[in-house]
């Protein structure tokens, strides 16, 4: 394992990034602010794609400056789908990671990047690069990583190959994605065990989708495999707008941080955390 500590990465962009009516960018302001406070390792807290794709995140730039970041230990992290959007991105110091999603499924990647599989790892290559010369860490997401319901052909071992593909570009950082809810906990204790085990100089980390009933076994099952890396939303709240309007919500952040709790002193702002929940309901009612 790269670390061993727990990091928490609280992802209110994808909590947003779907809901129906705009949120005013005074309201993203507020609630990233309170978010900082809190003490997660990073915020996903907005993207740089093309706002006719995404409008509720067309006001990132607008946000930036108006994050207090001098008192927090968060770092942030920004979406990116191609180049431009990098090139964009890697002009703010605020910002220490892009992240890319790369999906294992043909129809999901040209839906949310507009190129196929083939041409993202071109992409993946090209925004490393970029990253490197300005001092940023790329994020690379292996989305619909247990399964698509579109009938793309996915297997373990298909995984597992562009996971390996990621690692020689130098990525140092990868997510499994369950992006549209669809793993097991069997699964993703075997897929994430098997990266963790195979990949020792990667940092292995899940973005888990889940119901109020699985998400426990699921966490616990990501927990057990070595992962230490974790991605979630207070509430549950979000996912992505390009795979389908009734997607299983993301992990509830609160619930990850009750099950972490019990063993692992994560050091955060109690306070803090409640006021981050009273705005999440605010924005999201």
């Amino acid at each position: 394992m790269a670390q061993q500590s727990i990091k928490l990465i609280e992802c209110p962009r994808d909590a947003m990034q779907g809901w129906k009516t705009f949120i005013p960018t005074e309201q993203k302001i507020r609630y990233l602010n309170a978010l900082l406070e809190v003490g997660f390792d990073t915020i996903d807290f907005g993207s740089f794609v093309s706002p006719k794709a995404i409008p509720q995140m067309a006001d990132t730039s607008q946000v930036i400056p108006k994050l207090k970041l001098a008192d927090s230990r968060s770092k942030l992290l920004a979406i990116i789908a191609n180049e431009r959007g990098a090139e964009d991105a890697v002009l703010f110091d605020e910002i220490n990671y892009l992240g890319f999603p790369f999906s294992v499924s043909e129809t999901f990647q040209q839906r949310n990047t507009n190129s196929s599989i083939n041409e993202s790892i071109k992409r993946v290559e090209a925004i490393q690069e970029l990253c490197i010369k300005n001092k940023k860490q790329l994020v690379v997401y292996l989305s619909m990583g247990f399964g698509n319901p579109y009938g793309d052909p996915w297997t373990e071992e298909i995984v597992f190959s562009y996971a390996e593909q990621l690692v020689e570009l130098g990525i140092e950082t990868i997510s499994l994605a369950d992006t549209v809810g669809l793993a097991t906990a069997e699964q993703v204790k075997r897929m994430a065990g098997y990266l963790v085990n195979q990949l020792p100089e990667t940092e292995i980390g899940v973005h888990l989708h889940s119901t109020s009933v699985n998400w426990r076994e699921k966490l616990a099952a990501a927990y057990e495999a070595g992962c230490r890396r974790f991605d979630g939303a207070l509430k549950g709240i979000g996912g992505c707008p390009m795979a389908d309007d009734e997607l299983v919500g993301n992990m509830d952040t609160e619930k990850m941080i009750g099950y972490f709790e019990e063993t692992n002193s994560l050091q955060l702002n109690t306070q803090a955390l409640q006021n981050s929940l009273l705005i999440a309901g605010e924005i999201f009612n």
